[in-house]
C-alpha cells in the first residue's frame, strides 16, 4: 500500500473507532445519561481517560488523513481536515467542565480549561461542516459526482442545525426551563452523521488514489 492510501485510510477508520468507542463507554458508564450529556462528559469521572484517549487518537488520526488530501491534490479540505484534526487534539488535552449533572453529584463549574475546551468543539463542527460544504461545491461541478454533492451538502446542514439545537437545549437544561433534555441525542446524531461522511469522503478518496491517473484530473481542486 503507497503512503497516500495508509494516510487517507486513516480518515476511514478513525470516525468509526470514535463513534462505537463514545456509544459503548455511553451506554455502559455509570450515572451517565447518553440522551442529556455531551459526548465530551465522558472525558470526566472515573473512566475519563478512555474518552480522552478518543479524541487524541481520532485526532491524530485526522491529521494523518488530511496530510493524505493534501497529497491526492485537495489543498482546501486538506487544511480544513488538518484544524479540525488539531481542534481534537486541544478537546483531548483540555477536559470540559462538569455540568448536566455528570459527573454525578459534581457541582457546575466554568473554568478556563472548559472554555478552551468549548471552543475546541465550537471549532471541529465548524471544521466539519465547512468541509462538507467546500467538497459539494467541488461535486456539483460534476455531473457524476452530484448525488455525492448532495449527500455533502445534507451533512453541513446537519451538523449545523443540530449543533445550534443541542447547545440551545443545554442552555435551558442548566437554566431549569427544560430539565433533562436532549442535548446528547441531539449531539450524538450530529456527530454521527459529520463524523460518518468524512469516513464516506476518505473511502472515496482511498478508492480513486488506487486509480489516481484516471480518476485524480476530475477530482483536484483548482487551486
Amino acid at each position: 500500500m503507497s503512503k497516500t492510501r495508509a494516510l487517507l485510510l486513516c480518515g476511514v477508520v478513525g470516525p468509526p473507532i470514535f463513534i462505537v468507542t463514545f456509544l459503548i463507554e455511553g451506554a455502559t458508564r455509570p450515572g451517565y445519561s447518553w440522551y442529556r450529556n455531551y459526548v465530551s462528559s465522558l472525558a470526566t469521572g472515573d473512566g475519563g481517560w478512555v474518552q480522552i484517549a478518543n479524541f487524541l487518537v481520532w485526532g491524530a488520526l485526522a491529521i494523518a488523513f488530511a496530510i493524505g488530501v493534501v497529497r491526492v491534490g485537495l489543498v482546501v479540505p486538506g487544511i480544513l481536515f488538518s484544524l479540525y484534526g488539531a481542534g481534537l487534539l486541544v478537546a483531548g488535552v483540555f477536559v470540559t467542565d462538569p455540568g448536566l449533572g455528570y459527573p454525578p453529584g459534581a457541582p457546575p463549574e466554568h473554568t478556563t480549561h472548559g472554555m478552551i475546551h468549548g471552543l475546541a468543539g465550537l471549532g471541529v463542527f465548524t471544521l466539519n461542516a465547512v468541509a462538507a460544504f467546500v467538497v459539494a461545491r467541488h461535486f456539483f461541478r460534476d455531473h457524476r459526482s452530484r448525488a455525492f454533492a448532495i449527500y455533502s451538502l445534507a451533512t453541513g446542514l446537519v451538523i449545523v442545525a443540530l449543533f445550534i439545537a443541542s447547545t440551545a437545549v443545554s442552555v435551558q437544561d442548566e437554566l431549569g426551563n427544560l430539565p433533562n433534555g436532549p442535548t446528547g441525542l441531539l449531539q450524538r446524531i450530529s456527530i454521527i452523521a459529520g463524523w460518518i461522511w468524512i469516513a464516506a469522503f476518505a473511502y472515496r478518496l482511498w478508492r480513486d488514489e488506487s486509480a489516481r491517473a484516471s480518476a485524480l484530473p476530475s477530482l483536484a481542486f483548482r487551486t
